[in-house]
């Protein structure tokens, strides 16, 4: 499976983006990944070219249910691009536990799923091996994601 991981466009942290990638690429996925703060133009255009399986965007600077609201809003804007499952995990605001507050909104702007800080990796596996019907969902290698 081909995945485009990126941050959302106000995020520079860059640690999230490399463990995740490590991890997806573990797990057997292609991995397309875009860096730290993407314009939102950018990630379109490069999934337009890429054409990946799935959209995984991390945040750690607390931006998350506002830069990532407005990324999926313009995602499914786009003809090209608004069929690619997508989903938004990591640190979406600044309240602590009270960030799960945000989650309903990110899907209700148009992420097939959201992951809260600290999740479970496993959820992730998951939640990409059921896009693929025909593959197995990988062995969960790593510990925990930060996102």
């Amino acid at each position: 499976m081909r995945v485009l991981l990126s941050t959302v466009s106000s995020d520079s942290h860059t640690w999230n983006l490399v463990f995740l990638q490590l991890l997806l690429e573990e797990w057997g996925h292609d991995v397309v990944n875009l860096g730290p703060c993407v314009p939102d133009r950018l990630l379109i255009e490069t999934a337009r070219q890429e054409r990946p399986d799935a959209i995984v965007i991390s945040s750690v600077n607390g931006h998350g249910h506002l830069d990532g609201a407005r990324l999926i809003r313009a995602v499914r804007a786009d003809r090209d691009v608004r069929h690619i499952p997508a989903l938004i995990g990591g640190k979406l605001g600044i309240r602590g536990n009270d960030n799960i507050e945000y989650a309903q909104g990110l899907k209700d702007a148009g992420f097939d799923e959201v992951f809260t800080e600290g999740s479970d990796p496993a959820r992730l596996r998951d939640w990409l091996a059921a896009l693929v019907p025909t593959g197995a969902a990988p062995q969960l290698l790593g510990a925990g994601v930060g996102w």
